[in-house]
């Protein structure tokens, strides 16, 4: 038996501008998807158990499905299996982290199965090795939407700076506050609606891009020397600029605004796509306690998550 765990991730600065070209900012979080691989002759058997996808699995040997309320994980956990040319396995996947919201949840499930296909088949992947192939993975899945940030934070962890590549940057752990909405988002037809909006009007939309941009850029360093405050109000100041893009709902503005007053956040923003999904807050002189409170009463889910943290890994079994 083999296991191996990826982290999910938070986009801090930057959604949607990077698309044009700006810098975004983003970490990985200690929510983790876990696959393990065991050795199951004369089949290929997906099988998940964690909240989001209990019970649900696949027998690709004979096309059997047992529940078809989650077929999530199984694209793939498949595509990953035909890229390596597995057989005779049974791969069990996990997941800490809620799907279709923002986290990452598709990056690390793919990132998680190659580590662990890896070490069962001995590969002897290197890390670079599994990034890239994971991204190619991913991205063919989703037809070309995948986000080179998203399996990157999964493989390697920490935080990464991306523009026109990926640069890993070394910053101190940053304790977040989360909340989901439990609504999902279709990350594509929102990239695609704030695109046209920048067809339609070029000389607004690109200055709200550069905006964002000079954001991302600035929030390292605030990172680096601690100074929260001043991170809080660059993460206010993004909000706004996101629901300028028309990319808020109402959801997620009940929580950024409860995370802001009653929670005592330094500052609170959408993270993702947005049009559901998930915020995120700063936690303020009333610590994490008042924000989870804040956040719950407001109708969210709520959990505390740690940036920062370890990338890919394989795991004791």
């Amino acid at each position: 038996m083999t296991m191996a765990s990826a982290p999910g991730k938070i986009i801090l600065f930057g959604e949607h501008a990077v698309v044009s070209g700006t810098a975004a900012l983003g970490g990985a979080i200690d929510l983790r998807a876990r696959a393990i691989v065991q050795s199951l002759p004369g089949r290929i058997l997906i099988e998940t158990d964690d909240l989001s996808l209990r019970g649900f699995s696949l027998d690709l040997s004979t096309g059997e499905i047992r529940s078809a309320s989650a077929a999530y994980a199984t694209r793939y956990v498949s595509a990953v299996l035909k890229e390596l040319g597995a057989r005779d396995v049974r791969v069990m996947i996990e997941s800490d982290i809620p799907p279709a919201a923002g986290l990452g949840s598709s990056a690390s499930i793919v990132v998680a199965t190659v580590a662990a296909l890896n070490g069962h088949l001995g590969l002897e992947l290197s890390q670079k090795e599994i990034a890239a192939l994971s991204y190619r993975i991913e991205k063919e899945v989703q037809k070309g939407r995948g986000s080179p940030m998203d399996t990157a934070l999964a493989t390697y962890g920490g935080y990464q700076r991306i523009a026109d590549d990926n640069q890993r940057l070394d910053l101190p752990p940053l304790e977040m506050v989360v909340g989901y909405t439990r609504l999902p988002h279709d990350t594509f037809s929102l990239v695609e609606k704030v695109q046209l909006l920048k067809e339609r009007y070029p000389d607004l939309v690109g200055p709200i891009f550069q905006a964002i941009g000079a954001i991302s850029e600035r929030a390292a360093p605030l990172i680096r020397e601690q100074r929260l405050k001043d991170l809080g109000e660059l993460m206010d100041i993004n909000h706004g600029l996101l629901e300028a893009l028309g990319v808020g709902s109402r959801e997620l503005s009940e929580l950024v605004y409860a995370a802001r007053n009653t929670g005592g956040a330094l500052g609170a923003k959408l993270t993702g796509a947005g049009g559901g999904g998930c915020m995120i807050a700063l936690p303020g002189m009333a610590g994490k306690d008042a924000l989870l409170v804040a956040l719950r009463q407001a109708r969210g889910m709520a959990f505390a998550a740690m940036m920062g943290c370890e990338g890919v890994r394989l795991e004791v079994a």
